[in-house]
């Protein structure tokens, strides 16, 4: 039996699709090296941290001291390497992208090394008013951190001005740098709406300590989730930061998942359908981050929502679906035509 050209066609319309998903995880060229590094780092300090927690008694606040380490070294490990991975696909301007990334991963590990420091010294890192040699380091070294904002903006306008890998690894980067730089946003706008209480609260060693700014609405300190941190008893932004931070990964996650099923799905071997498809789902993510701020900024804890919220998360939610099923519907009638 000969293949005809149309088998052939959508044979090849297979085995691109197929590839799509691990194609994501690798570019044309060495990923950015100084960023791959940074993300290294933090991945060997949340696992060491983690590790560290049960043998390690000391608290802030009744959290670990160790419990912020882990969570910047998680935030660290997989946004650098996000980073790394997408400025390996850039087709122009990728000396300037380099440069960029570069500034991004030392300026990180600067602020991320000032954070373990400080945990390892078992007092505050963010907040801290104290007159210490090891404090005034660390707050200096915070003073570098609109820098990382303004990189992921910089790397955000490059990638607009070109297109990387297929549509649909296109709309994951422009939506995922977009949702990260709102997540950014969200960590300065917690200066701008939480409590700015003066307190003296005591360290990991017993010394007092005085605390100025925090990160809960209507509670500075709050009573943080396990891990997390996250206030119970208060609104809270770094709900908001996490999850706009995170988006590219989610996105990716996503596109992948879609690359595999192409192979078995003859409707989603057209790259348009899954960029579409990853474009619905970045507008209900950004619904729910949006939400999480509006909640934050009324001094609502993220584990309890009112109906406002809720009904908020319900129409981000269905946003999202009612594009997806009207993407998947109208590719589904396509194919079949075909």
């Amino acid at each position: 039996m000969t293949d005809t050209p149309s088998s052939i066609d959508q044979g090849a319309a297979a085995d691109r699709a197929a590839g799509t998903g691990p194609a994501l995880t690798r570019g044309g060229r060495r990923w950015h090296r100084p960023l791959v590094a940074l993300g290294i780092f933090g991945g060997a300090v949340a696992l060491f941290s983690l590790a560290a927690m049960p043998f390690d008694d000391r608290a802030l606040l009744g959290d670990s001291v160790w419990a912020k380490p882990f969570k910047f070294g998680f935030a660290f490990f997989a946004y650098a390497l996000s980073l790394a991975w997408l400025l390996s696909h850039l087709t122009r301007l990728r000396r300037t992208g380099w440069a960029v990334g570069t500034v991004f991963a030392v300026v990180g590990a600067v602020d991320f090394a000032v954070v373990v420091a400080a945990a390892a010294a078992g007092t505050y890192s963010h907040f801290n008013g104290a007159d210490t040699a090891l404090n005034r380091i660390v707050q200096t070294a915070f003073d570098s951190v609109p820098v990382l904002f303004l990189a992921n903006a910089a790397i955000g306008v490059l990638v607009l001005f070109q297109r990387i890998g297929d549509r649909a690894a296109t709309t994951v980067v422009r939506w995922g740098l977009a949702l990260s730089s709102l997540g950014m946003a969200a960590a300065f706008f917690i200066l701008g709406v939480a409590d700015e209480e003066e307190r003296t609260r005591s360290d990991a060693n017993g010394d007092a300590i005085p605390l100025s700014g925090g990160h809960g609405v209507g509670d500075p300190d709050g009573n943080g989730m396990f891990l997390t941190g996250w206030s119970t008893t208060g609104g809270d932004l770094r709900v908001s930061h996490f999850i706009g931070l995170h988006g590219i990964q989610v996105l990716i996650g996503l596109a992948m998942l879609l690359g595999v099923l192409a192979a078995r799905r003859a409707w989603l071997r057209d790259d348009r359908v899954r960029g579409g498809i990853v474009r619905w789902f970045a507008v209900g993510y950004l619904g729910v981050f949006a939400t999480t701020v509006w909640q934050a900024v009324r001094g609502q804890s993220f584990t309890a929502p009112d109906a406002a919220t809720l009904a908020a998360f319900a129409a981000a939610v269905l946003t999202a679906a009612a594009g997806i099923a009207v993407t998947a519907a109208r590719a589904r009638r396509a194919a079949a035509a075909h």
